[in-house]
C-alpha cells in the first residue's frame, strides 16, 4: 500500500508531573478545525474525513458485492436475516448490516497450508495483520462457529496464524501477510530488530493476550483442541519468557525501539527503553494498544490482561497438552502481577475515591488518565479482567467518562474517551461501544448506542474517531475492528432480550 509522507500537524501530549507523583495530562483546550485536517499516526496520515453519506437512504446495503466479498459465512448471512427481522429502526438494521459482517466481507484471507487452516486478518485499510485487531475482529463469529464448518475453519486458522506470529516475534505487534506479493515494509527502517516477516515491532503486552484470549473462547466454544499442537506450545513459552524479561528484575531485556519521527509517541526514549521502572512484579508494556508509547511503562490495563490471560493458558496447557509444569509457571507468574497490581495499580482519588491507575512505574508515580483503545481501563470489564461489579472499578469508570480524564471530550455532536493517537476533540466510537458492553443500566446502554448511530456520518460504518463537536469530521474510512465490534454489541443486546429497547432508539 502507499503511503503518503508524515506531515507535521501531530497530536502531542506530554505529561506534567504532579508533587503528589501523579501525572496527568496537557490541556485539551485547542479544537480541531472543522475542515479536512492531516493528522500524524503511527502508520499511515489520516485525512479527517468529510460525510458523504445521504440521510435516510437506508435501503441498499453498504457491503461489498457478493462476488468481492473475501470471506462468506451461510451462519453469518443467517444471523444477519434473523436480527434485521427483529429491528424496526431501519438506520440500526442497515448498520448491523453493513458492520457485523465487515471483518469477513474485507479482511479475511483464508488458506489451508499443508493440510491445516491458516487465516491472515487484516485490520482494514492497512495490509498488516495486528495481533491485537485481528483476535478482536473475528471474536463475535465464534458464537456461531459450531453452526458453520467453513466459519470454524476461518476462525482456527487465525489462531494458528496468530501462534506463529508469536513465534517469529513475540515481541511485534504486526505481521505482514506472507503470501503478498506487495509486502508492506514501512517500518524496516525502525531502529529495533526488524524482520522482513514484520509490519511493525511495538512491544504492546496486549498483543500476546489477544490470541490467547480468542483461543480459549474458541476451545470452550467448539472443543476443538487441534489447534494447540507444537506451535501453540511454542508460542505460549515465548509468551511466559517475554513476559518475565519485561518484569525487568534481571536488567532492561532485549528489547529495545527507536523510530525518526516527529510523533513523540512513536518512538521511545532513554536510547530506546523508554522511562525507568522500578521491577515490583508488573509488567513493562512499552507501547499502549493505540501503538502510542506509554508514559510509566507498567500499563495497568494491560496487567490485568494479562493474569487473565496467563489463567486460561494454564487451563489449556493442563487439560489439552498436559503440560502441567509449564501450567504451573504461567500460574505462578499470574499470580506475582496480580499482587504487584493490588500494590500499585490503586490511587485514592479527591472526587472518585479509590480507582485504578492508567500507568505507574514502580517508584510510585501514576499516570491518571484513560485511552480509547483497549485493553483500556474502561473496557476491563468487557475483556474479564476485573468484575463489573468491583467497586474500584465503578469507581474507575465514572473517573474516565467524566472531565477529570485529561482525554474524555464532550461536544455538541457527541461524547467519549479519545486519546493522543489522534488527539484533542477526537472521540472514538469504541469507548462508546465499552461504555455500553460495561453497563448494567439499559437507560446508559440505550444513550451509547445511539450515539455511535448518530455519529456515523451516514456513512453506515463506524469510524477509528469522530469530531465532538461535528461527527463529519472523521479518522479512517474502513476499520474492521470497530466494525464488527458494533455488531457485536447490537448481537449481545438481541441476544439478551433487550429487543424493545434498540426499536426505542429514535
Amino acid at each position: 500500500m502507499n503511503k503518503k509522507k508524515h506531515l507535521g500537524l501531530c497530536a502531542l501530549a506530554a505529561a506534567s508531573l504532579l508533587t503528589s507523583g501523579v501525572a496527568v495530562a496537557g490541556e485539551k483546550s485547542l479544537a480541531l478545525p472543522s475542515d479536512k485536517i492531516t493528522t500524524c499516526v503511527p502508520d499511515i496520515d489520516q485525512e479527517i474525513f468529510k460525510a458523504k453519506g445521504t440521510k435516510g437512504d437506508y435501503s441498499k446495503t453498504n457491503r461489498p458485492a457478493k462476488k468481492d466479498r473475501l470471506f462468506s459465512s451461510k451462519a453469518v448471512e443467517e444471523e444477519i436475516v434473523r436480527v434485521k427481522k427483529m429491528l424496526t429502526n431501519k438506520k440500526l438494521a442497515w448498520m448491523f448490516e453493513n458492520c457485523f459482517p465487515n471483518t469477513l466481507d474485507t479482511t479475511v484471507r483464508y488458506r489451508k497450508i499443508d493440510g491445516k487452516d491458516d487465516t491472515v486478518v487484516y485490520t482494514g485499510d492497512i495490509h498488516a495483520m495486528w495481533l491485537r485487531d485481528s483476535g478482536a475482529q473475528v471474536w463475535p463469529y465464534v458464537q456461531l462457529a459450531n453452526k458453520d464448518k467453513e466459519l470454524k475453519g476461518m476462525l482456527a486458522g487465525t489462531i494458528r496464524r496468530q501462534f506463529k506470529c508469536i513465534v517469529i516475534d513475540p515481541y511485534a505487534n504486526a505481521f505482514i501477510d506472507p503470501y503478498d506479493p506487495n509486502p508492506d515494509h514501512h517500518w524496516q527502517s525502525d531502529m529495533t530488530d526488524m524482520k522482513l516477516e514484520l509490519h511493525e515491532r511495538k512491544w504492546e503486552i496486549d498483543s500476546l493476550c489477544y490470541p490467547i484470549r480468542l483461543a480459549y473462547h474458541y476451545w470452550e466454544t467448539t472443543g476443538d483442541t487441534d489447534v494447540f499442537d507444537e506451535i501453540w506450545l511454542e508460542a505460549i513459552a515465548n509468551v511466559v519468557k517475554t513476559f518475565r524479561e519485561q518484569q525487568r528484575k534481571d536488567g532492561v531485556g532485549p528489547y529495545r525501539f527507536q523510530r525518526k519521527t516527529e510523533r513523540q509517541l512513536d518512538t521511545l526514549n532513554n536510547n530506546g527503553l523508554g522511562n525507568p521502572v522500578k521491577p515490583v512484579g508488573l509488567i513493562v508494556s512499552s507501547f499502549r494498544p493505540s501503538d502510542d508509547a506509554t508514559t510509566f511503562q507498567f500499563l495497568i490495563p494491560s496487567n490485568f490482561f494479562a493474569v487473565t490471560s496467563l489463567r486460561k493458558a494454564a487451563e489449556i496447557l493442563e487439560k489439552v497438552n498436559n503440560k502441567t509444569a509449564l501450567a504451573k509457571e504461567c500460574r505462578d507468574l499470574a499470580n506475582e502481577v496480580e499482587i504487584a497490581l493490588r500494590a500499585y495499580a490503586i490511587h485514592q482519588h479527591p472526587i472518585y475515591g479509590p480507582i485504578y491507575a492508567f500507568e505507574v512505574d514502580g517508584f510510585g508515580n501514576q499516570y491518571l488518565m484513560d485511552d480509547s483503545n483497549a485493553p483500556s481501563l474502561l473496557s476491563m470489564a468487557y475483556l474479564s479482567d476485573v468484575d463489573v461489579n468491583d467497586p474500584v472499578y465503578q469507581n474507575t469508570r465514572r473517573f474516565v467518562w467524566s472531565n477529570s480524564n485529561p482525554y474524555f471530550f464532550k461536544g455538541k455532536a457527541g461524547e467519549g474517551i479519545g486519546g493522543p493517537h489522534i488527539g484533542y476533540d477526537m472521540a472514538w466510537p469504541m469507548s462508546l461501544m465499552m461504555k455500553a458492553f460495561t453497563s448494567q443500566d439499559e437507560n446508559e446502554i440505550k444513550a451509547c448506542i445511539k450515539m455511535v448511530i448518530d455519529t456515523d456520518a451516514e456513512t453506515g460504518f463506524i469510524h477509528e474517531s469522530f469530531n465532538v463537536d461535528d461527527a463529519t469530521n472523521f479518522t479512517r474510512e474502513w476499520f474492521a475492528w470497530q466494525n464488527t465490534l458494533f455488531g457485536e454489541l447490537i448481537l449481545k443486546q438481541v441476544n439478551e432480550g433487550r429487543i424493545d429497547m434498540l426499536n426505542s432508539i429514535e
